[in-house]
């Protein structure tokens, strides 16, 4: 048998064959058993003390993967719909620049959606948004933002982990590792999809990367077993799934005092989670249960997969307390190379699909006073260009991908409430006032959390590591 010394010289070893995804993701965990071990250890989501006073306690990202097209929905420019068809002007764009599918010298697109003025605030949005205009003065739209990326995985990663390469920890798992977790029986970080097909950057996009496992997000269904595996076998009574948990406990305690490995704690929370949450979740996912006016506001279909039930759902899930909740809608690539992926026809279907739940949950928030401490953020990887993608001579609408300038809003959680913030030029194609780019969003998200982002650091592999790298500066007028 190997010595003890020895495995404990090989923790790392250790750390990477055993992370990964599965049961191992229920492992947001509440307090351990201290009986179980000899010493006793901190609990790695017990709740923590952030850097200074926090604005907001929980955060519900809505991520529009497939990147929605900013100017159909929030980037209202004349010059397009006056040039359109023509070519765009070669001093636009820069020299040597990529595009991920468009060819030769691209025509701009105008767009046939009209735009109108909302609110006190004067919030410019599109008709295909009718109910995101009812909170105009509750929203904070910017602009501006700008990504390093083209292509749909690196650039979900990128927004999500702050890095366009695998094995990164995802903003979610970093908000856990740094402020843990305000719910006992249910994980600190929920992710719920939704759409026509996975994202691209696949579950690394809520993953925990280096850190710990425990950390990572758990995937949450909204049609079926909420979450898999959590259920109790056909015949075991929950008396004997209590003991069997107790004996896998206290012999992961005893192979953790062995090895020294951090990643048996994570399974010893893991199994204690999912036991917990076999009560937890149910109650939790039953929207049914909700008055009529508010699943009627939402727009929710009981025993569904929808974005709307998924928005419910997230309130209900902050409301008990879990720090981080995602939502993932898929679809949004609106290339035009067939019939259901053109801008004409695909978003309005999306902003129908989108639209009134999104705009339920901050208006549902607001009237329960959770809105205050509760960080809404809408948006996706990247934007779409203002010229037309005409891919293989498609004479359909459609817009390419576009990293140079794209919207998100966001609202609540110390978010200046009414604001437009950050400017493109003429067309749409370049960022000529307030640049936004992503590690300055994710710096300015951890803030309004009450963390500096210079000092939410985990060393590994010998250099201290952070979500926002070696860059990221705050996006002072995004702040109440």
């Amino acid at each position: 048998m190997t010595h003890p010394h020895l495995l404990r010289a090989i923790t790392r070893r250790h750390f990477f064959r055993q992370s990964g995804f599965g049961i191992g993701g229920l492992a947001l965990t509440a307090l351990l058993d201290e009986k179980l071990f000899a010493q006793k250890r901190d609990d790695p989501l017990a709740p923590r003390a952030p850097h200074f006073a926090a604005k907001a306690k929980n955060i519900i990202y809505l991520f529009m993967a497939g990147a929605p097209s900013q100017l159909d929905l929030f980037d209202s420019k004349p010059a397009l719909q006056k040039h359109d068809g023509q070519e765009i002007p070669a001093e636009f764009i820069p020299k040597g620049e990529r595009f991920a599918f468009i060819k030769g010298t691209p025509r701009l697109l105008g767009s046939p959606f009209t735009f109108g003025k909302h609110g006190q605030s004067g919030a410019e949005l599109s008709e295909l948004l009718p109910h995101l205009a009812t909170i105009a003065d509750d929203i904070a739209i910017v602009r501006s933002v700008h990504t390093t990326q083209f292509n749909h995985a690196p650039g979900q990663l990128f927004m999500n982990t702050g890095s366009q390469v695998f094995g990164r920890p995802s903003i979610g798992s970093w908000l856990t590792y740094g402020l843990g977790s305000e719910s006992r029986d249910l994980p600190g970080f929920v992710v719920l999809l939704s759409g026509l097909n996975a994202p691209d950057g696949g579950k690394s996009c809520w993953g925990s990367g280096f850190l710990p496992t425990v950390y990572q997000g758990v995937e949450f269904r909204s049609k079926g077993d909420p979450v898999l595996f959590v259920s109790n076998p056909d015949g075991v009574s929950p008396g004997v799934r209590r003991d069997s948990i107790d004996l896998i406990t206290s012999l992961n305690a005893l192979r953790r005092a062995d090895t020294g490995d951090p990643e048996v704690d994570t399974r010893i929370a893991s199994y204690e989670m999912a036991y917990r949450m076999q009560s937890s979740v149910p109650e939790l996912t039953d929207i049914s249960a909700e008055p009529a006016a508010i699943r009627e506001r939402y727009g929710v279909e009981p025993g569904k997969v929808s974005f709307a039930n998924n928005c419910l759902l997230a309130r209900r899930l902050v409301e008990r307390g879990v720090r981080f909740v995602q939502l993932y809608h898929r679809g949004w690539d609106t290339h035009g190379e067939s019939v259901g992926t053109d801008i004409a026809t695909k978003v309005p279907e999306l902003c129908l699909e989108t639209d009134r739940a999104a705009t339920a949950l901050v208006a549902d928030l607001k009237q329960r006073g959770l809105l205050d401490t509760t960080l809404v953020i809408w948006g996706g990887e990247f934007g779409r260009t203002p010229m037309n993608e005409a891919r293989g001579g498609s004479r359909l609408m459609g817009r390419d991908h576009h990293p140079r300038a794209f919207t998100m809003w966001m609202a609540g959680g110390g978010v200046k409430p009414g604001v437009t913030i950050g400017r493109t030029d003429d067309l749409g194609y370049n960022v000529i006032e307030d640049p936004v780019e992503v590690h300055d969003l994710h710096a300015t998200i951890l803030h309004l959390m009450g963390l500096d982002h210079t000092k939410l650091t985990y060393k590994f592999q010998g250099r201290e590591f952070r979500l926002t790298d070696v860059s990221g500066e705050l996006v002072t007028k995004l702040l109440a």
